[in-house]
């Protein structure tokens, strides 16, 4: 007995050894690598940091919209002529949308921090305010609109208006930054500061880059590196959001349809012209028959019905959760104002843009660098500087050959009426044909400044409510029935998995 012990002894012995170098060499779970056979996020082997199972959090105020292919253009009578929306199928990715408009309170938000952050600064505070006078009309009285809209608490839920396509994209980036900062607070790495002023404000590149510090929290991040102890987060523990955004005109298009509601086994049971079904502007519901889906105008001089029976209760904009959300869940992606979206516009961009996420607008730029090739310092405003990508950055580029391509395919040699061999000419011809300079010798109304918006609003018929019409304004104007909303990226897979 004494000797089958001995064995039995023996040969646990050798088993646990064996199984230590399995799992010292092996390549068994996540916890290994597959092809060094070191342990993940283990101080003892180094510290490399690895996460598997990644998802996405929704961020604030977004909808998660799941991406698929979809004809996108016009799907009724081209009752102006343009045909600049010939239908054609392209594939969206899975992406987050707002689930309402930006209203005059989220607006506000924004303005009191630019305010209380950049009070050395005065013309950042201005260049962002709304423009309020876009109410005025030459035969109309609306100065209670120009005082009240964007301020008084009545309206606080309304869409802001008088905001340009730059003031839009700006916005974004300031929310994207204040909701990676409330991120790293909750998580206990950081703690608010309040004494934020100018330059020294989070912003998240300048973060992820060293260049902001901050008040270090209670729970910083645990450095796995041997040789330290805590660090900053790093873009890759996936704990920072994405950056919010104007949606392209693709994705606003996809999921103003949500064609999701109307597909069964990836067969489409029946197209849309509206963000709902069927091809009337009322409710078909027997609980909600003939009310109004969006807030429009019905004929001339009628902007909202009669007295006692008002059609969409609406004389100008309307609260941004007013009428039914679509199949994605997004409020009034018809009517109440339009919306910028983030493309360039061009009449015969159905012919040119790719199959998957169409988009028109792409300025391909590079940090800015010192003299010894580390990132340069943030600007007067906290934020990283960026510049355009040069021929020498690109000289050896096969996917594209120059950084600027608003006119990619539209303003170059092959589709322009002066004809260049090299690209520098191809370049020089875009200016002539577009009226992107103050020098160029031809007009024309559409111009690099050019940016779509979609959507249909309460000054418009309901032929634009379809989300298939697109429209264009520059870049710095503004009106009074044009707002946004923002969007975010999908990383990873396009199917949102439930925790």
């Amino acid at each position: 007995m004494r000797f089958i012990s001995r064995i039995l002894l023996s040969l646990t012995v050798i088993g646990l050894i064996s199984l230590a170098s399995c799992k010292s060499l092996g390549n068994k779970g996540n916890d290994t690598s597959s092809v060094t056979g070191w342990e993940y996020n283990n101080p003892d082997f180094g510290g490399f940091e690895y996460k598997s199972g990644y998802e996405q959090e929704t961020g604030p105020g977004l909808v998660f919209v799941e991406g698929g292919t979809f004809i996108m253009g016009r799907v009724e009578q081209d009752v102006m002529y343009e045909w600049n929306n010939v239908p054609r199928r392209v594939t969206i990715p899975s992406f987050y949308m707002d689930e309402t408009e930006v209203t005059n309170a989220n607006y506000r938000e924004y303005l009191y921090w630019i305010n209380r952050v950049y009070s050395d600064y005065p013309e950042v505070y201005r260049k962002a305010l709304p423009d309020t006078l876009v109410w005025r009309r030459p035969l109309g009285y609306n100065e209670p609109l120009v005082e009240n809209y964007l301020r008084h608490p009545a309206y606080a839920d309304y869409p802001v208006v008088g905001v340009s396509w730059i003031q839009a994209n700006n916005f974004c980036a300031w929310r994207t930054n204040r909701v990676n900062e409330l991120i790293l607070m909750d998580e206990g790495v950081l703690e608010f500061d309040p004494s934020q002023q100018g330059e020294n404000n989070f912003d998240t590149e300048a973060y992820l880059l060293g260049q902001y510090e901050g008040i270090t929290g209670k729970s910083p991040m645990e450095d796995l590196d041997p040789n330290k102890d805590t660090r900053r987060v790093r873009w890759d523990d996936g704990m920072l959001l994405p950056k919010y955004r104007l949606p392209t005109e693709a994705e606003w298009e996809y999921a103003a349809f949500a064609l999701i509601g109307n597909s069964y086994d990836e067969r489409m049971t029946d197209r849309k012209i509206y963000p709902w079904n069927g091809h009337i502007v009322r409710n078909p519901d027997k609980n909600n028959r003939g009310a109004m889906m969006a807030n429009f105008v019905r004929g001339n001089g009628d902007m909202m019905g009669m007295a006692g029976d008002l059609n969409d209760g609406g004389d100008i904009t309307v609260d941004v959760r007013s009428f039914w959300p679509n199949d994605y869940g997004l409020y009034c992606m018809a009517g109440n104002v339009n919306e910028w979206v983030a493309d360039v516009y061009r009449p015969l961009s159905f012919e040119d843009l790719d199959e998957f996420s169409p988009f028109r607008g792409n300025e391909f730029k590079t940090k800015v660098l010192d003299e010894e090739g580390y990132v340069a310092e943030k600007d007067s405003l906290g934020h990283i500087r960026y510049r355009l990508e040069t021929d020498k950055d690109i000289l050896n580029r096969q996917n594209y050959r120059t950084s600027d391509n608003r006119n990619f395919l539209d303003g170059d040699s092959k589709s322009n009426i002066v004809t260049g061999d090299s690209w520098n000419d191809v370049k020089s011809n875009s200016e002539t044909m577009y009226a992107g300079t103050p020098n160029s010798s031809m007009g024309s109304l559409v111009t690099d400044r050019s940016r779509v918006y979609k959507g249909g609003s309460w000054r418009d018929r309901a032929y634009w409510l379809s989300p298939g019409t697109r429209r264009f304004l520059d870049e710095r104007e503004s009106r009074d029935d044009l707002g946004f909303r923002c969007a975010m990226t999908r990383v990873g897979s396009p199917v949102k998995y439930k925790k």
